[in-house]
């Protein structure tokens, strides 16, 4: 697979802001414009990340940016897959530069939340999956969380502990990141005192809801090179796989799993697929990987991927963790930025800003939070419904 180059990054910080999502949208892109160096009128293709909560303007995320920042005729597109809206954006936007419909595109993610935990849209639905998980198994996104979290007790010996280390180490590294919303550090102390809001987890391993925005500025390599940007950070990889039949392993909102009883199981599962579909598209192996930002919805959640990214064997993510791996000085430091932890969710934003702290700690540019000497990033970013999310950046 061709690559594409980032040109620019641009982010406007997480937090309980209560203004128009597309506030947040603007500043991002025009941060991401301006470190790209590249006219806003020079941009041939707008790719929106959406948002389904914020009225219909968020349903038509692409053109509402295009809006803010001023029509110019470019071409747009609009797209939703979740907590993969993000990588899904960034993958239309590179089908349009590597076909030649355009030699330059702005990938764009931004969302206003509601206080409280992630709900589905108002109205009675028997029909839709996720409507029925909350309101016929009350599983709320903690519960979902959590019943992770118990799956890596029962099957691999993880404590408590494990778990809010991964916050403790998180928020060390958020210290130093002035986008990230929750900035304080922790101590296991501190995350053992937290009130449990779904066994085993406690109220600091679960990362809130927040409002926030994201961009990148992508184009050809040859608009790249024609531009004075002679060794840019590359997009070389993006994985949006679906499960394969028989999908074992239940998983929210889903209230069930297919029986393997009758066919055979998949090679690999549908998590291990995502890792496995970008590290091949890339040609890249995961032992290649410098650094890496990982869906950590809840602190128990990152230490799932850690497998599932091929970092380490099954069952041995604790002992990465606890050796300090994944820490920053350590072999692979992953979340640098502070993860969703630190963050909170702003849905179609995050995945881009995945992208953009990759892009920061490649260019030698995360004052605080550096990766030495990082040329791999890769990001881990599931949206529910069997959305595969994940992208894989070089310099």
């Amino acid at each position: 697979m061709d690559e594409i180059a980032v040109l620019g990054v641009g982010m406007h910080p997480w937090g309980k802001w209560g203004r128009n999502f597309a506030e947040y949208g603007l500043v991002a892109a025009r941060a991401a414009l301006a470190d790209a160096e590249v006219a806003w009128t020079d941009v041939g293709f707008v790719s929106g990340a959406l948002t389904v909560r914020c009225g219909y303007p968020g349903y038509v995320a692409g053109s509402t940016f295009a809006n803010a920042l001023g029509f110019t005729g470019a071409e747009v597109a609009s797209s939703y897959a979740a907590c993969a809206s993000g990588a899904t954006a960034l993958s239309v936007a590179r089908g349009q530069i590597l076909s030649g419909a355009s030699d330059v595109a702005i990938v764009i993610g931004a969302d206003t939340t509601p206080k409280g935990f992630l709900a589905p849209n108002e109205g009675r639905r028997p029909d839709d999956a996720d409507w029925l998980r909350f309101h016929l198994v009350g599983a709320t996104n903690p519960v979902y969380f959590a019943m992770h979290a118990r799956r890596r007790i029962e099957h691999y010996g993880a404590t408590t502990d494990d778990f809010a280390l991964v916050k403790v180490k998180n928020s060390q590294h958020a210290v130093s990141n002035p986008n990230a919303r929750f900035t304080k550090e922790f101590s296991l102390d501190d995350v053992r005192a937290s009130p449990v809001v779904s066994d085993p987890l406690r109220l600091l391993e679960i990362c809130a809801t927040s409002d926030g925005g994201a961009a990148l500025v992508v184009s050809s390599m040859e608009y790249a090179r024609a531009h004075g940007h002679r060794d840019p950070v590359r997009v070389a990889g993006i994985s949006l796989v679906t499960p394969t039949y028989p999908d074992t392993v239940l998983d929210l909102p889903y209230l069930a799993s297919n029986s393997a009883g009758t066919d055979p199981r998949p090679e690999l599962g549908f998590k291990e697929s995502i890792a496995a579909r970008v590290y091949d598209q890339a040609g890249i192996g995961p032992d290649e990987v410098d650094v890496a930002e990982v869906y950590d919805l809840s602190s128990a959640l990152e230490l799932d991927w850690y497998e599932h990214m091929q970092f380490c064997d099954e069952g041995e993510a604790e002992k990465l963790l606890r050796d300090g791996v994944t820490s920053i000085g350590g072999r692979l430091p992953v979340n640098p930025s502070g993860g969703l932890g630190a963050f909170g969710e702003a849905v179609p934003a995050q995945a881009i800003a995945q992208v953009c702290e990759l892009t920061w700690q490649l260019r030698g540019q995360a004052a605080g939070r550096q990766v030495e000497g990082a040329r791999v990033g890769v990001t881990a970013n599931q949206g529910l419904f069997g959305h595969g999310s994940s992208v894989l950046v070089r310099r």
